[in-house]
């Protein structure tokens, strides 16, 4: 099998693995321990789920491609610049998601996500959860859809736009498991900025540290605020 066709079979079982992780990681637990209800320490298990597609895909890219799982070498830069970068991608992300969500909401009124609500007492006041599930999230989440799928698809196509736009796409789309149009977005629009900055800097470190504070914000201010009371307008 040639690169391409190496590359081709990564990135879909990457993406197959992580759809189903979403889907039905929780009925899939939910039979392994007889919990019908979400509990911490089911979605707990449920991250737990995600490394470990996170260890397959490193695998297969050692065993079967015969290469990094980041084939792009992390360019060195002075702390300033990491410190400086993390800072603009944060509030690049949380000012364009946050126009995104209210455009979305002008023009659809679309309620919370049910999922989120679901999710809030789970997270209530459970500061381990919050970390490892932002840990998770940044770590796993970037080094799959950036660090790996992000520069195959720009190999395969011999582009880097469509690499940006496929892996940002694909990170959207994983997302819809929320419910909301804005959880699509929303990510979608995220998954384009960090696939930009990935491209000029090739930095996976950067992405990974802005992407572990963009959601441990959230979930800390999701620990503070009654999103219930939020979605009822």
């Amino acid at each position: 099998m040639s690169f391409n066709g190496k590359y081709s079979l990564g990135i879909l079982l990457t993406f197959v693995l992580l759809a189903l992780v979403m889907l039905y990681v929780f009925p899939f637990l939910s039979l392994i321990t007889g919990i019908k209800t979400m509990t911490a320490s089911l979605f707990l298990n449920s991250r737990i789920v995600i490394w470990v597609v996170l260890l397959l895909i490193f695998l297969y890219s050692k065993l079967i491609e015969k290469s990094p799982i980041t084939i792009w070498k992390d360019k060195k830069y002075p702390m300033s610049f990491y410190i400086g970068a993390v800072v603009c991608l944060y509030f690049i992300c949380a000012i364009g998601g946050a126009l995104l969500n209210g455009l979305i909401f002008l023009i659809t009124h679309e309620k919370m996500s049910d999922k989120l609500i679901q999710l809030q007492s789970i997270f209530k006041n459970n500061y381990f959860l919050i970390i490892f599930t932002c840990l998770t999230a940044g770590v796993v989440e970037e080094i799959l859809m950036r660090g790996y799928i992000q520069p195959r698809i720009e190999k395969i196509y011999n582009s880097p736009v469509v690499g940006i736009i496929i892996s940002a796409i694909l990170f959207g789309i994983l997302h819809s498991t929320y419910g909301t149009i804005g959880q699509v977005v929303g990510p979608l629009f995220i998954g384009v900025v960090f696939a930009v900055f990935y491209k000029l800097y090739s930095n996976i470190k950067i992405i990974i540290i802005c992407h572990f504070l963009f959601d441990f914000v959230s979930l800390m201010i999701m620990n503070f605020i009654d999103i219930k009371h939020l979605s009822a307008f």
